[in-house]
C-alpha cells in the first residue's frame, strides 16, 4: 500500500518521473539500497530508522519507505559528486525529515 495524502501517491509520482528516463543501473541501485540497509542496521544516523518508522506509521510499505530513504541518499550523493560539495549530514537529515516529499521537489 502506498500512502496517499496531500502529496498524492508518492511512489506513483516517482514512477511517473522516471518513465522515459534512462534505465537505472541495477548495480548502482543495489549499492544505494545497501547504504540504506547499513544505516538501518547500524543505527547511524539514528534518524534513518526514525524516518523508516515514521513512513511505516504513515501507511507506506516497508519497500516504499526504504526506496524513499534511498532517494534522500541519492540526493546527497548527487550533491557531493555534481557540485563537488562535502557530505553534509544536516542536509541529508533535512531530506529524511521532509520525506515523503522527495528531495528534488
Amino acid at each position: 500500500m502506498t500512502r496517499k495524502g496531500r502529496h498524492g501517491p508518492t511512489m506513483a509520482r516517482m514512477g511517473a518521473q522516471m518513465r522515459g528516463a534512462p534505465a537505472t543501473n541495477p548495480a548502482l541501485g543495489a549499492a544505494i539500497m545497501e547504504v540504506v540497509d547499513t544505516q538501518l542496521r547500524d543505527g547511524t544516523p539514528p534518524q534513518t530508522r526514525q524516518t523508516l518508522d515514521r513512513l511505516l506509521a504513515d501507511g507506506h510499505t516497508e519497500e516504499d519507505a526504504r526506496r524513499l530513504i534511498a532517494c534522500a541518499v541519492t540526493s546527497e550523493i548527487f550533491d557531493v559528486l555534481t557540485h563537488k560539495q562535502p557530505y553534509d549530514e544536516a542536509r541529508y537529515l533535512a531530506a529524511l525529515h521532509r520525506l515523503p516529499t522527495l528531495p528534488w521537489e
